[in-house]
C-alpha cells in the first residue's frame, strides 16, 4: 500500500531555509514521480515542485522558481525539497505526492495526476 510520509516543516523566520523531506514505502518507488503542493486556507492546492521517476526532470512553480530545490534518492525512497529565501507567503500546509509513471521521463504540477497524497508537514515563515 503505498504511504507517504512528510516531515520537515516548523516555523522558520524570513529569509530563512527549511528541508522537507517524503519518505515513501509500499510502493516501487523509482517508478513514481513525485511532487510538493502547498495549501492555505481557502484556497486551491497549489503545486510546488515535482520530479520525474528518474531524477532526470524537475518543475517549479513560479513562485518558487531560484529559490527550490527539489531532488531525490531512490535508495532511500525519499524526496527533499530544499527552500530558500523563505517568504511569508510561503506559509501553508504542504503535501507531497506520487503519479505512476514509468514510461514518462517529465513530471507535471497537476494534482489530478496524483494518485497517492501524504498527510502534509506545517510550514510557517513569520517573525
Amino acid at each position: 500500500q503505498l504511504q507517504l510520509v512528510e516531515s520537515g516543516g516548523g516555523l522558520v523566520q524570513p529569509g530563512g531555509t527549511l528541508r522537507l523531506s517524503c519518505a515513501a514505502s509500499g510502493f516501487g518507488f523509482g517508478d513514481y514521480n513525485i511532487a510538493w503542493f502547498r495549501q492555505t486556507p481557502g484556497k486551491e492546492r497549489e503545486g510546488v515542485s515535482c520530479i520525474s521517476e528518474s531524477g532526470r526532470h524537475m518543475n517549479y512553480a513560479d513562485s518558487v522558481k531560484g529559490r527550490a530545490t527539489i531532488s531525490r534518492d531512490n535508495a532511500k525512497n525519499t524526496v527533499y525539497l530544499q527552500m530558500n529565501s523563505l517568504k511569508a507567503e510561503d506559509t501553508a500546509f504542504y503535501y507531497c505526492a506520487a503519479d505512476w509513471a514509468p514510461y514518462s521521463s517529465i513530471c507535471a504540477l497537476v494534482p489530478g495526476r496524483y494518485l497517492g497524497w501524504g498527510q502534509g508537514t506545517q510550514v510557517t515563515v513569520s517573525s
